[in-house]
């Protein structure tokens, strides 16, 4: 297991019971961010998770299941951050660079999670796929809101309020596939660097 693996075992996957079936879910995190969804077999996950293939359907009946398993609780666990950091309070300019600090954080630090949560939306099943983005759609709102608000008191000065949204969100959601635990640069830091380069974004000049 990862050093994140076994940071984020504690955290992240604690609701996942029984231990097998969240010992499967940290081994498809791997196996999904290391060769990619479709290139990972039953046998793959079972294998790192040190069960039998058979194992595998007594809690998962699919592949599948286990990356909805995993797009599911990686997009609650970043909306809930957003949220929290949005409605924190202070000014559009304080909330927005607080939910951005959260977001780059969680990327940075579940970055493994975040690139298999972030990129293999498309391997869902489409019933899932409708769920997950109904999901993803709520974590725009909440920088949506926060950019409006902003745009609205004239603290923000942006050419369309929805283009923005997604751009913020993208710089967000990039750092899962580049962060480097091993790099100069620690999940806090990066938080603040993204925080501040946003602000600039959106800022009205005086």
């Amino acid at each position: 297991m990862s050093a994140e693996a076994e940071q984020t075992a504690t955290t992240t996957w604690t609701g996942i019971t029984p231990d097998a079936a969240r010992r499967l879910v940290l081994a498809a995190v791997e196996a999904f961010a290391e060769r990619g969804y479709h290139a990972t077999t039953t046998r793959d996950i079972a294998s790192r998770a040190g069960m039998s293939p058979a194992a595998l359907y007594i809690h998962y009946k699919t592949k599948e299941e286990l990356l909805y398993q995993i797009s599911g609780v990686g997009h609650r666990l970043s909306l809930g951050l957003l949220q929290d950091a949005a409605n924190t309070g202070g000014t559009p300019a304080e909330r927005l660079a607080a939910a951005v600090r959260s977001f780059v954080r969680w990327h940075a630090e579940h970055h493994t999670t975040g690139r298999v949560v972030q990129y293999e939306l498309d391997a869902l099943s489409a019933e899932h796929y409708a769920e997950i983005v109904g999901l993803r759609r709520q974590s725009e709102g909440v920088i949506r809101s926060v950019i409006q608000d902003g745009v609205k008191s004239g603290e923000f000065d942006v050419p369309e309020v929805s283009g923005t949204t997604l751009a913020v969100l993208s710089l967000c959601i990039d750092v899962a596939r580049w962060f480097n635990p091993d790099g100069r640069r620690t999940p806090d830091e990066i938080g603040e660097l993204y925080a501040d380069l946003v602000l600039r974004m959106v800022l009205a000049q005086r």
